[in-house]
């Protein structure tokens, strides 16, 4: 049973987290197989070690968390000083704790709008590039029997036509492996296999959002508060209640009080998302005046650039002086913006390790700022949303959903014929199935569970330069995901409009590394594309796989 609303203005804290009782499910039952959490490593004592950290900042020493327990008076500060620094918004003290957890049988969806929407946590999951997807590896709500059975079905269609569509590509991706590589002979066991993973990353298009994944998944405690504080928002509630409750079942069993502290979730019905949505989809049928309208904008691009500062160039030439402390006579804009551009002047651009935030001369690079409209698969769109300092307000997915096929095709798919009709065919007959699944009143929560990786995302994307510049840097790279690189190539270009002397400089490593003088250029060793990419301007770049 919830408790009464707190007024505007007050937070409440619980005195005692029943992780059985944050919310009801929203059916009967839950995810099959249920989603499992463990905690791999954590700090040993993350409440106090916060309580700590907090008292240490007003302290003549250093506080630790045995003195903030050592006795009765102590544990009694201990509790009222928690209380007070987080009703006050002091929260950084509950990033001192961090927590460590595998993560299995979570489904792409749940990863998507939830473990990844935000910036403040590493991870490092299976990926559907390389690991083939089993038969039968996804995430199946709870359902009466009939919607069940259909569920189920148009699951197993699905992998039955991305393990067809690995078959059919695998060809088209052949040929053009030894086109680049023509002393390999992709009959041999390892470059084959390089091969099925070119043509399987095509195949995986098709796979549903259900899809298991696998993870490490590394936040702070502060995280973790606000995980479980919105564990009840869309897009997928059930699945995000019932794996943060088994996060915090694991830290409970660590440190009691260190969940006891959390406020309650908030329900769905108490996020603007929920009356938002609920006053534009609400007992209306999908329609496609957003998607049309959206698509339009884009002009045929998959990244368009909507917005960016039109002094940019001045302004990062002015913030490398600053940094300098040099007047303007002595260091014109354009040998500034080559002082903190050029590889060949700024040698942190020739290594493997990022310092561009670390570095005072780099940070000049923050002031410039671009906004791109954009739509990628949902495939795509995971990977890319791991750039997580370039942030987007990705959306709802169910004010997304089409009545009709909507889906993102793959080259290697367009470039075979037998697989393009194979493709066409799925969705044409999964759009039907989603749509019977609805008739029989199964929950828009869980039709989403079946919509294809291929469904696009369409979103805005804001950045600065400096981050900007390492995402270009690593996804214009050959081996990148090919959609994701086509953006990028999308958004270089156009930034090479409006900002001609910053985009001189952008490429993919192997380019960087060739101007800083940096051998090897390429820095992937044997998993080299086989391109001499650092030769070619960027409008001579083409790939298929």
């Amino acid at each position: 049973m919830r408790r009464n609303k707190p007024a505007v203005g007050d937070v409440r804290i619980k005195t005692r987290v029943d992780l059985r009782q944050t919310s009801s499910p929203p059916e009967a039952g839950g995810l099959s197989p249920e989603p499992a959490a463990r905690l791999l490593n954590a700090f040993a004592k993350p409440f106090s070690t916060s309580v700590a950290a907090a008292r240490t900042c007003y302290s003549s020493e250093v506080v630790t968390p045995q003195d903030v327990e050592k006795d009765e008076r102590s544990r009694e500060r201990r509790h009222a000083l928690a209380d007070s620094i987080y009703r006050a918004g002091h929260h950084t003290t509950l990033q001192h704790a961090e927590f460590q957890f595998v993560l299995e049988n979570v489904s792409r969806l749940f990863i998507w709008s939830f473990l990844h929407s935000h910036p403040f946590y590493n991870s490092e999951q299976v990926s559907q590039r390389y690991v083939p997807v089993e038969p039968g590896r996804l995430a199946v709500p709870p359902l009466p029997e009939k919607p069940r059975a259909l569920f189920q079905e148009i699951a197993a269609q699905l992998m039955t036509a991305y393990e067809r569509l690995t078959e059919l590509v695998y060809p088209s991706a052949a040929g053009e492996y030894e086109r680049i590589f023509p002393l390999r002979n992709v009959r041999e066991p390892g470059w084959g296999k390089m091969v099925r993973r070119r043509a399987q990353e095509a195949a995986r298009y098709v796979l549903p959002l259900a899809t298991h994944a696998h993870l490490y998944h590394t936040v702070s405690g502060l995280t973790l508060h606000r995980y479980h504080r919105l564990c009840l928002a869309y897009d997928a509630p059930l699945e995000q209640r019932t794996v943060v409750e088994k996060m915090l079942a694991e830290v409970r069993a660590l440190d009691p009080l260190f969940v006891d502290h959390m406020e309650d979730p908030l329900s769905l019905e108490e996020t603007p998302e929920y009356e938002l949505f609920k006053q534009f989809h609400e007992n209306r049928p999908p329609s496609r005046e957003f998607l049309d309208e959206f698509d339009r904008s884009l002009g045929g691009r998959i990244s368009k650039l909507v917005d960016y500062k039109v002094n940019g160039e001045a302004v990062l030439a002015q913030a490398v002086r600053s940094v300098l402390g040099v007047a303007q006579r002595r260091l014109a804009d354009e040998t500034a913006i080559d002082a903190v551009l050029d590889p060949s002047r700024n040698r942190y651009l020739g290594g493997s390790l990022n310092l561009a935030s670390h570095s005072k001369l780099m940070r000049a690079l923050l002031h410039m700022n671009f906004t791109f409209r954009r739509k990628l698969s949902h495939a795509a769109d995971s990977q890319d949303q791991r750039h997580r300092m370039t942030p987007a307000s990705r959306p709802l997915l169910a004010g997304h959903q089409a009545v009709e096929p909507d889906y993102i095709v793959p080259s290697l798919v367009k470039e075979t014929p037998a697989a393009l009709e194979l493709y066409g065919e799925t969705f044409e007959k999964l759009w039907k199935n989603l749509r019977r699944l609805s008739e029989m009143g199964v929950k828009q929560e869980f039709v989403l569970y079946l919509l294809p990786n291929a469904v696009p995302v369409r979103y805005e994307e804001s950045g600065d330069l400096l981050h900007y510049h390492h995402k270009w840097s690593k996804r214009l790279c050959y081996l990148a995901q090919e959609e994701i690189w086509r953006a990028c190539l999308d958004e270089v270009a156009q930034v090479k409009e409006v900002a001609p002397r910053v985009a001189r400089h952008l490429g993919p490593p192997c380019a960087l590394r060739s101007a800083a003088g940096q051998r090897p250029f390429c820095p992937e060793g044997d998993r080299f594309c086989g391109v001499k990419v650092w030769q070619l301007p960027l409008e001579s770049y083409r790939r298929l796989i």
